[in-house]
């Protein structure tokens, strides 16, 4: 894995979109080279935890709304 420019993206009341080429620690800590794009979970209702799988569409609050 070479270093490298990674962008995360905070998607509004969505995932963090994570770009680039990364290692992502899993909780278990299984270890995952990743070169290319994942979302993962900002909203904690993800069945694929830590990756979104869209769950968030159902979550309210919506909690990047603005007052």
């Amino acid at each position: 894995m070479e270093g490298g420019k990674v962008t995360i993206t905070c998607v509004n009341n969505g995932p963090a979109r994570v770009s680039g080429t990364f290692l992502l620690i899993l909780p278990s800590g299984e270890e995952q080279e990743i070169d290319g794009t994942i979302a993962l979970c900002r909203c904690g209702v993800s069945n694929l935890m830590p990756l979104c799988d869209g769950s968030h569409k159902n979550c309210i609050p919506k909690h990047d709304d603005k007052p």
